[in-house]
């Protein structure tokens, strides 16, 4: 079985030849977005990659189906998939943002109090962070080790340490000079 994850998001044109600017999403941007590969914009127009170049943090990008500027600013934005087998699991202690999200987040142990769940990962220059729903509220735990110590995909749970301010903000410690 076959599933679609998550690649890279598409960012302004660069230059007249239809290349893109792509903020990559993936851990192996050397196997996902590997000249000659397929992707799958949000639009549902596959594209094939020809060829690929690093520019300061962004992957320069040119699909060999957008020959200009003009059909290349059309995918401005788009979200960037890549089709890949389902046992194809990152290593331990990895996850596909797909994997988090709807897991319930529980306080301080596996038997601990469900408080919300996972509704999106955000992915940061430094480290990525959970954004979970409590009470209808969006709160950002950072997906460190340190502050989520566990993830149990089977049981449908991750644990987050119990921090003051971490889950309620209202609740942080105030510390006056």
């Amino acid at each position: 079985m076959t599933v679609s994850v998550v690649v890279g998001r598409i960012g302004r044109a660069h230059g007249i030849r239809g290349e893109l600017a792509v903020d990559v999403r993936t851990d192996e941007p050397e196997r996902r977005l590997a000249p000659g590969s397929s992707v799958v914009a949000s639009g549902g127009r596959t594209l094939t990659i020809a060829a690929t170049r690093q520019q300061g943090s962004k992957l320069v990008v040119r699909f060999a189906e957008v020959p200009d500027r003009n059909d290349a600013e059309t995918l401005h934005g788009q979200v960037l998939e890549s089709v890949v087998d389902e046992a194809d699991v990152p290593d331990d202690d990895a996850y596909y943002d797909r994997q988090l999200v709807g897991l319930a987040v529980r306080v301080g142990s596996a038997d601990g109090p469900a408080i919300g769940a996972v509704v999106r990962v955000d992915h940061l220059p430094s480290q990525d962070l959970l954004v979970v729903d409590v009470d209808g509220a969006e709160v950002l735990v950072p997906f460190v080790t340190a502050l989520v110590p566990e993830v149990d995909l089977d049981a449908g749970h991750l644990v987050v340490v119990d921090r003051p301010g971490l889950l309620d903000p209202g609740a942080a410690e105030v510390v006056e000079t």
